[in-house]
């Protein structure tokens, strides 16, 4: 089972000519969803924008996701033509869901908001405010799967000989480091390095 980052960002500017990894179908699914809610808020907003897709945030936001970082890209990495600030939700899951249930859990926070309030009880609502934002006018959004986690029905180990995967870094039966490149589960060289790293320090090469 893998863990799966979705991040969308919203912007202000003109639409242009998608270039982005989510599909057509996927494109016109996040943005629907966002109409959907945008036009059902309570109260009923009088200046509420419609969305519509924007590739240039979507390319913003695979090159965050492609970091694989739970949390917010630096407010300097989501500027894009002739806009220095754009918002932004993060989500990760274990399963592969689809989009339309992650904007769903984002406009969950809902429930905890109030209008002329905000939070009525301390928790959450950023995502909610995220996706109701009156001119938010554009969205991209991107997403990634890496890491293999702890997870039902993923094994929690690799079935063999002990220390076969680390001949090299063998110790007592145990692996003193992880193996080299594609046994860290990672699809992207940079991040498999900077995990390792933080983790178990240097990779074995």
């Amino acid at each position: 089972c893998n863990i799966y980052l979705f991040l969308c960002t919203a912007t202000f500017l003109a639409f242009r000519p998608s270039t982005s990894g989510v599909s057509v179908a996927e494109q016109s699914e996040i943005v629907n969803k966002h109409n959907e809610f945008r036009r059902s808020v309570q109260p009923p907003a009088s200046n509420m924008l419609k969305m519509s897709w924007n590739s240039e945030a979507a390319a913003n936001a695979q090159a965050w996701a492609d970091q694989c970082i739970m949390d917010h890209s630096p407010k300097s990495d989501r500027r894009i033509t002739n806009l220095n600030k754009c918002g932004e939700n993060v989500a990760s899951s274990g399963n592969r869901i689809s989009w339309s249930e992650v904007i769903q859990g984002w406009y969950n926070e809902a429930k905890d908001w109030r209008y002329g309030v905000g939070s009525i009880n301390g928790k959450t609502v950023g995502h909610f405010t995220q996706v109701v934002w009156y001119n938010s006018h554009e969205i991209g959004c991107e997403l990634i799967s890496s890491l293999k986690g702890n997870y039902q029905h993923t094994q929690p180990y690799k079935s063999g000989t002990p220390c076969g995967d680390c001949p090299k870094a063998c110790s007592d039966n145990l692996c003193s480091k992880w193996p080299a490149l594609n046994k860290c589960y990672m699809n992207i060289r940079t991040l498999y390095h900077n995990f390792c790293f933080h983790i178990c320090g240097n990779c074995i090469t």
